[in-house]
């Protein structure tokens, strides 16, 4: 059946003003949902309920428009500026669904209306995200795939909803409208500040971005902040995705949940995972970098940022797209296969997380709808003067919001284990990099940002409540206190921190040459003065092998022989001692070079026998590690560790004992002189026979071969801190671990 509006039975659409139809013709209109669409039109008389609609599109150039129902196809009319309209029957009190049949010459298409369409957004959407307390943001805002039924048949297409406050109008651009966003306005949805429109026929793998209208005149082409995917860098539009994924990791995270995280080892390889094996992608890297990570027994990958950045020099750290996966290396599906990959394969994953700052692209979050609206709007405390970034507005409850719900996000989508936050320091301190007169004092005077601690305490305290098993893990440099303390103590709430304190003193006393270290002996010992402040994973990380350091091979002294001795004392002194590991990569294997985000490791260097004896030693650590209580159950608590001899600088050596729960020892001596110690005498903390479990200086490691093969008997003479001692052979640059026999 065919129904002009003309005819008798079709009373005349209702009418709007014309300056009105002009700003929707132009897309400008804060809410075209209010004119476009069907609209029923006023009861004729009191005793009829409403029977007809007036339907508006928009089909800009159009030669012929016609409304198609389930009965009937309408003629639509021109109205003004490629507005067309017709009026419709309404049998119940509500407009029949519709698609669109449009004709520009001589090629017609057919589509959905999406001005039909509620918003997608519920109203407890919109009270949570004006409370700041949308815990699953990324569930309602950016782009998502939603499905319809209608009297015409299945619909698909894709929602997006968009927080502007200040904008005047915002559309929808992208490749299914040629970037033409005047036929997809977007509807305000009230003082929220939040945009909304759903586009029938939209699909994965759709690029977008916002075209929007701010208060001063000016239009402004914006990616999605909350995308989950983009187009690969250096272009910059978001892009729709399906983001199911089947996962296959359930016993993994069911033992996760059930497992006190904080005190099982963890041993952790950081990677960089474009200069890792470069060209790899996220599903290669999941067979690649997980049999590599297995053999080695790390249980734990850190990931440096993964979000999406524009400037892969930055490492990752200056993020554009927080809720997206880099696509440098494929899709979220593919990321997700990575992680899950490394799950049943028994090893967690680690991803860096940088809420501490973000880059001024003007395509991304900076001034956003034309006002600083993530970013703080004073200089002085939105802006970092070292890295010429911008500072969250972490004081704004939607800004809050964005960043708590995003590391939700990736621990509950992606199935993180952990994420190791960025930069907390700069976001702890007002003054933090900024001279006399360059920074502003909270309200009592103070350098600390208040609100900054406020958000680290919400954004850590949601992510325990919310995924069981996982780590908050800062990257934070300072003596701030209570970083690793409970936010219900006025802590910030993280369960692990670096210690760069630790790092600092290790490497500044094994830079010296060894005649000179005896000199340097206390920065070696103090560092168990703030072992127990704070519960620590022990960092050589990226930082220490980049802008002119050295790798850590190049900052051993000595000739070659006397590097890689030292590298090996350096792992196992690391591995003893109170805290978790953090070791990147090509340091298991003592790259040579300095790290170099656009090349591969030096995996050559492998075919020299003495770098492959580092990697073997890696290994027996992280196996001899995982197997040792002793060596992580006690961690954080004096119980674990107490020094047998601390005060032999001449000879340039350290021992100390680490104890699990069970009370049982184990010892460990380093000798960082280049000299062996014949018949060293040794404290021991009990009587029985001791054997040697693992020495750098073994042949199987590159070493001399200075080792005590035999188990030896505790002789009942106290010495130094222990007991009992024995007279043992302690080789030069080397540690080596003894325990009891069962």
């Amino acid at each position: 059946m065919t129904t002009d509006n003309k005819s008798p039975q079709a009373p005349t659409h209702a009418s709007v003003a014309g300056d009105l139809l002009t700003s929707i013709a132009e897309g400008t209109h804060h809410n075209p949902h209010s004119v476009l669409g069907a609209h029923l039109m006023p009861e004729r008389t009191s005793a009829r309920k409403p029977q007809w609609a007036t339907v508006r599109v928009l089909r800009p150039l159009a030669s012929a428009v016609t409304l198609i129902t389930a009965d009937a196809r309408i003629p639509m009319h021109h109205e003004h500026e490629g507005i067309w309209v017709a009026v419709i029957p309404v049998p119940d009190s509500t407009a029949p669904d519709y698609w669109v049949s449009t004709t520009y010459d001589t090629t017609e298409n057919t589509t959905d209306d999406g001005y039909r369409y509620l918003p997608t957004l519920g109203e407890l959407d919109i009270h949570l995200i004006q409370e700041g307390r949308h815990e699953e943001l990324w569930k309602v805002l950016g782009s998502h795939i939603k499905t319809f039924e209608t009297a015409l048949g299945s619909v698909t297409g894709t929602a997006f909803a968009v927080w502007a406050p200040a904008a005047q109008s915002v559309r929808v651009i992208g490749d299914f409208n040629g970037w033409d966003g005047r036929t997809h306005a977007m509807r305000s949805l009230g003082g929220c500040g939040i945009w909304e429109l759903f586009i029938p026929h939209v699909a994965a793998g759709s690029t977008y971005k916002y075209e929007i209208h701010a208060a001063d005149g000016q239009w402004l082409r914006k990616a999605d902040p909350m995308a989950r995917h983009t187009e690969v860098p250096p272009a910059t539009a978001s892009r729709v995705v399906d983001a199911h994924y089947d996962w296959t990791d359930d016993t993994w995270m069911e033992d996760r949940a059930n497992t006190e995280q904080h005190s099982a080892p963890i041993s952790i390889y950081e990677v960089h995972l474009g200069s890792w094996r470069k060209g790899l992608d996220y599903r290669q890297a999941a067979h690649e970098l997980v049999a590599y990570v297995s053999e080695l027994g790390f249980t734990h990958v850190e990931f440096m940022p993964l979000a999406e950045h524009p400037f892969g020099g930055s490492w990752g750290y200056q993020v554009t797209s927080y809720y997206a996966p880099t696509s440098r290396y494929g899709s979220p599906a593919d990321f997700k296969y990575l992680v899950d990959t490394l799950h049943n394969a028994g090893i967690g994953v680690i991803l860096d997380w940088v809420p501490a700052h973000f880059p001024k692209d003007d395509w991304a979050l900076a001034r956003f709808d034309g006002t600083a609206l993530y970013e703080h709007p004073d200089p002085l405390l939105g802006e970092h003067p070292d890295w010429g970034t911008l500072i969250f507005n972490f004081g704004r409850k939607e800004v809050r919001n964005f960043l708590v719900a995003n590391a939700t996000y990736w621990l509950e989508e992606f199935h993180i284990d952990a994420l190791r936050v960025d930069a907390v320091a700069s976001m702890l301190y007002l003054d933090y990099s900024r001279h006399e007169g360059q920074w502003r004092p909270n309200i009592y005077g103070g350098r600390e940002n208040l609100e900054a601690i406020a958000f680290l305490q919400e954004a850590n305290a949601t992510a325990y409540r919310r995924s069981a098993g996982i780590l908050m893990i800062a990257e934070e440099s300072t003596a701030f206190l209570g970083v690793t303390a409970p936010t219900s103590h006025n802590g910030l709430g993280f369960g692990l921190k670096w210690n760069m304190g630790w790092m600092n003193d290790t490497l500044r006393y094994l830079e010296q040459e060894p005649i000179h270290r005896k000199y340097h002996h206390d920065v070696l010992t103090n560092t168990i003065s703030y072992a127990f402040s704070e519960q620590y994973v022990l960092p050589l990380s990226h930082d220490e092998v980049v802008h002119g350091k050295g790798s850590i091979f190049g900052k051993m002294p000595g000739d070659e022989w006397q590097k890689f001795a030292g590298v090996r004392a350096l792992y196992a002194y690391q591995w003893a001692y109170p805290g978790k590991q953090l070791l990147f990569m090509g340091s298991e294997f003592a790259q040579r070079g300095e790290w170099k985000e656009n090349d591969s490791l030096e995996w050559g260097s492998l075919n020299d026998p003495r770098h492959k004896h580092i990697q073997a030693l890696i290994s027996d650590l992280n196996a001899l590690y995982v197997d040792e209580r002793a060596l992580w159950e006690q961690d954080f608590t004096e119980a674990g560790f107490r020094w047998m001899e601390y005060r032999d600088a001449g000879n340039n050596t350290v021992c100390f004992a680490r104890y699990g729960e069970d009370g049982d020892p184990l010892v460990v001596i380093a000798n960082f002189a280049g000299i062996p110690h014949e018949n060293y005498r040794v404290p021991l903390p009990s009587s029985g026979t001791w054997q040697e479990i693992l020495n750098t200086d073994d042949l199987a490691y590159g070493g001399s071969g200075v080792i005590n093969s035999k188990p030896f008997e505790a002789e009942d003479i106290a010495w130094g801190n222990g007991s009992h001692s024995a007279s043992v052979r302690i080789p030069p640059y080397a540690v080596a671990y003894f325990r009891p026999l069962d």
